[in-house]
């Protein structure tokens, strides 16, 4: 599983970014995560409002900070 941290650095992104390790840790899930900070990459994906998270590829989440037990629960 791929999960894309996408943002350009600001305190809810790297907020949104323990998130995701607190979560990938307490599932077990085994995942490659990303934090995606290029502009470009960013609105490829389609994304105008960071923080956004995406899992394999599939934006979940747009300008918000999902707990980490919301995060758990889109990635089992």
């Amino acid at each position: 599983m791929k999960i894309q941290i996408l943002g350009t650095g600001c305190p809810k992104c790297n907020q949104l970014y323990q998130n995701v390790q607190q979560a990938v840790a307490e599932s077990g899930t085994e995942a490659a995560v990303e934090k995606v900070t290029n502009l470009n990459d960013i609105m490829a994906l389609g994304v105008m409002v960071t923080p956004a998270l995406a899992i394999d590829g599939q934006v979940k989440t747009s300008g918000k900070v999902p707990s980490a037990d919301d995060i758990k629960k889109m990635i089992l």
